[in-house]
């Protein structure tokens, strides 16, 4: 067993009878009374992130998380179908483990999936991927000044806010992380 020392930002710990991800953690030496460790963590069954206070040197069961890069082939209805790059091998992974990931995903991009023995946790994107706009109204001019943004749903059928100069057929590039757009893509 290891101890909150070895806490760090994406690891995976059993706690509460729940596997959880840390997604923050501070250690807190106050200068009276004993140290702590504030963290953030994610329960990656349900979503749900919970602030969990921990002192110093508590032992913690940290899980042994295999990530494998896997190619997304198609949307199935009720679950995705990813490939093992390597044996060709197919895993369909349910729509509630794949999450807000299925915003971003379309078929032929790599990805890590992330296993608990047999039993996928989630989806690790990349932090950035590139979407074709499908479909957006056009910009009203003269409307600039202001920093204004309209609508835009991309290839995966995801809307996000864009600036007013986007088009229909524009490639963006999306932050996978907060779900907003960064830029046009030069073609």
């Amino acid at each position: 067993m290891a101890n909150t020392s070895d806490i760090k930002n994406g690891s995976v710990i059993f706690h509460k009878n729940k596997r959880m991800k840390v997604l923050e953690f501070l250690h807190v030496k106050p200068g009276k009374g004993p140290a702590f460790v504030r963290t953030k963590l994610k329960d990656i069954s349900s979503g749900k992130i919970i602030d969990e206070t921990f002192n110093a040197g508590v032992k913690l069961e940290f899980l042994k998380i295999e990530a494998k890069e896997m190619q997304f082939l198609y949307d199935d209805g009720d679950s995705h179908v990813f490939m093992d790059n390597g044996t060709y091998e197919q895993f369909n992974v349910l729509n509630e483990n794949v999450k807000e990931a299925m915003n971003y995903l379309k078929p032929g991009m790599n990805v890590d999936l992330l296993f608990d023995g047999d039993e996928v946790l989630d989806v690790r994107l990349p932090a950035h991927v590139e979407l074709v706009v499908t479909q957006t109204e056009p910009g009203v001019k003269g409307n600039t000044a202001t920093g204004a943004t309209k609508p835009a749903t991309v290839e995966t059928n995801y809307t996000l806010q864009v600036p007013l100069f986007i088009d229909n057929g524009d490639i963006l590039k999306i932050d996978t992380r907060k779900g907003e757009y960064i830029e046009r893509v030069k073609t």
